[in-house]
């Protein structure tokens, strides 16, 4: 199996990663894709039907055996599939992290993490009313957290209306923000559903997500466009700075907060390549 090495590709930290490619398992899968994704994490739990789960985690695991390097989305903690995920992978050198399906508590997190070479990254897919509930305990657990809307959906009901999922959004992103963490990644916009990735891009992005999941490589360009600050933002925060700067009027309360967002908006577009 031939590799495509990673370090040929421009990519940003996991930690600022805007997009994250649910690639499926299957054998004879490749890591060689678009270069406008920032992470590749090859989906051995919804990814793969029930009866190809085998096969998948063991071509998954011979390939990072074998000199590959990705992130496996791993199946839930309450699952026999994820005992035999983590026997799989937990030696393979090329495990570059784990995203944990339908984590529902810190407890979950923490037993995988017992099963993996110290320090290896974990994401956290909440995508039930518990996981939310549980928000701040696991973003003390992990190192990320993702929102796993479909799953969260079919367990409560709700709808796709952004107005709808606002809370769950908000929830995410608070305890990560008070767990110290990087801000969450959002749901993925359905492949047959591409008319409306850059709607949905912006609504994650206001709600102070900073990450997507991708089912389809084609839709990387557009998320990591709108998930870095455009030229228009860079120009006013540097407008910002200048004229806090320099006042010419009463300075108040205000300041301090605006100043910090300007900053926050330069030190990310640098950190990111665009600036």
């Amino acid at each position: 199996m031939t590799v495509t090495p990673q370090a040929q590709c421009t990519r940003p930290p996991w930690s600022l990663a805007r997009t994250w490619l649910l690639q499926p398992g299957l054998p004879g899968f490749t890591a060689a894709v678009d270069t406008a994704v920032d992470v590749v994490v090859l989906d051995i739990e919804d990814g793969l039907p029930d009866a190809q789960k085998p096969a998948g985690r063991r071509a998954v695991a011979d390939w990072l055996h074998d000199g590959g390097s990705a992130w496996v989305r791993i199946n839930s903690a309450s699952t026999a599939a994820w005992t035999a995920d983590l026997d799989a992978l937990s030696g393979a050198p090329g495990l570059a992290g784990v995203m944990l399906a339908k984590t529902e508590s810190a407890d979950d997190v923490a037993a995988t993490a017992e099963r993996l070479p110290a320090g290896t990254p974990i994401v956290a897919l909440v995508e039930s009313a518990l996981g939310v509930e549980s928000a701040l305990d696991i973003a003390r657990s992990c190192a990320r957290i993702a929102f796993g809307i479909g799953d969260f959906r079919r367990d409560t009901g709700m709808s796709a209306d952004p107005a709808v999922l606002a809370y769950p959004r908000a929830r995410l992103v608070i305890a990560s923000r008070a767990a110290g963490l990087p801000a969450p990644i959002d749901g993925p916009t359905l492949r047959d559903q591409a008319r409306h990735l850059a709607r949905e891009t912006e609504v994650a992005k206001a709600a102070g997500m900073t990450g997507r999941l991708c089912l389809d490589a084609s839709h990387a360009e557009t998320i990591n466009t709108l998930l870095s600050p455009s030229t228009l933002e860079i120009d006013e925060a540097r407008r910002t700075l200048a004229r806090l700067d320099a006042p010419t009027g009463p300075y108040d309360g205000s300041a301090g907060p605006t100043r910090a967002r300007a900053e926050a908006v330069l030190d990310l577009a640098a950190k990111l390549g665009v600036l």
